[in-house]
């Protein structure tokens, strides 16, 4: 199979491997669509220290059965989150916790969805409708992804929220949010791009690099927010979180963007504010969501992917995305084009 492969910071390529060769209990999948997700981009510059060389990465995918232990020809997405099953958190149906966890993307041993083909635990398929425009499957892990943060968040339909960052994960807790019957939502987002995607789908949005962005917040919401999802997660955007939140309010930080945070204390203790980590998401969640993109209005989700390229394609488009250079959203690869 031809595969992308990671050999180093700002170095990628694409090489020929070995077909990945199924084990008992797992599935041989054909590689439609993966999405290149932040923390893919922050690996391939070396940023986040969790990629390493000659590894093949994705996780976003959406797939189509080849053989195995599971019907052949099936459209699936897969939840890469390998937990154990067995320890005290996976029998709570909290898989983000299992302290032995694997993820596929992310763990080197794992050849993952950057490649043609990819194996799956047949556990870890999770079916899409057959007649679901097939590219919105690699949409189901990410958008999963907001639905945990907005579930860590304990989001109500009174609370007033905010998401710090409208890049896809933010994108993914402001639909989330939205699906969890916040009415009073807003999204700050310095690129215009970005927030004419979110004004596209529904969510208000402002441009937080307006001086008077703390009044703009309070017109476009009516209130403080008693809730911040920072999907941004670097020290700029946690003290942004915590400013904009009301006192005693709660902040989820999910986003990847640094590993080393500066964090204002006293905006948590003196003002007790409560500050949450999020992660991946439960199993349950995943399928939820799976379930909810299969019901979703095609065109809305549709909006959300603004680029596709071929693997020969794709070295030159994480390069581009990891600059700056280009300022799509979500950008998939299509190994089999």
């Amino acid at each position: 199979m031809r595969a992308l492969v990671y050999r180093g910071p700002w170095d990628i390529g694409v090489e020929t491997r070995p077909d990945p060769v199924p084990g008992a209990g797992e599935v041989l999948l054909e590689v439609l669509a993966t999405g290149i997700c932040g923390s893919d981009l922050h690996g391939f510059t070396g940023e986040n220290g969790r990629r390493f060389p000659e590894q093949v990465m994705g996780h976003e995918t959406v797939c189509r059965v080849v053989s195995g232990d599971y019907a052949a020809g099936a459209l699936v997405t897969v939840n890469p989150v390998l937990a154990c099953g067995e320890c005290a958190a996976c029998k709570e149906g909290q898989q983000p916790r299992c302290r032995t966890k694997r993820v596929i993307g992310v763990d080197p041993a794992i050849s993952a969805a950057f490649a043609e083909l990819l194996v799956a635990p047949a556990a870890n398929l999770v079916p899409l409708r057959p007649d679901l425009p097939l590219e919105l499957g690699a949409l189901v892990e990410p958008l999963a992804v907001g639905s945990h943060a907005v579930a860590r968040g304990e989001a109500t339909p009174d609370d007033v929220v905010l998401v710090v960052g409208g890049g896809p994960i933010g994108q993914a807790c402001a639909l989330a949010a939205s699906r969890a019957g916040v009415g009073r939502l807003a999204v700050s987002e310095p690129v215009a791009a970005r927030r004419a995607l979110l004004d596209a789908v529904g969510i208000a949005s402002f441009d937080p690099t307006d001086g008077a962005w703390p009044d703009v917040l309070q017109a476009v919401l009516g209130d403080l927010p008693t809730l911040v999802i920072d999907a941004v997660g670097s020290s700029r955007s946690l003290a942004d979180a915590l400013t904009a939140t009301d006192l005693g309010g709660r902040v989820v930080l999910v986003g990847m963007h640094t590993p080393q945070l500066t964090v204002p204390a006293y905006a948590v203790s003196v003002e007790e504010r409560t500050v949450v980590g999020s992660f991946c998401y439960t199993d349950a969640e995943f399928r939820a969501t799976a379930e909810w993109v299969g019901t979703a209005p095609a065109a809305m989700l549709d909006r959300l992917i603004e680029g596709r390229v071929s693997l020969d394609e794709a070295p030159a488009a994480l390069d581009a995305l990891a600059k700056g250079d280009l300022t799509a959203s979500k950008v998939l690869i299509l190994p089999n084009t």
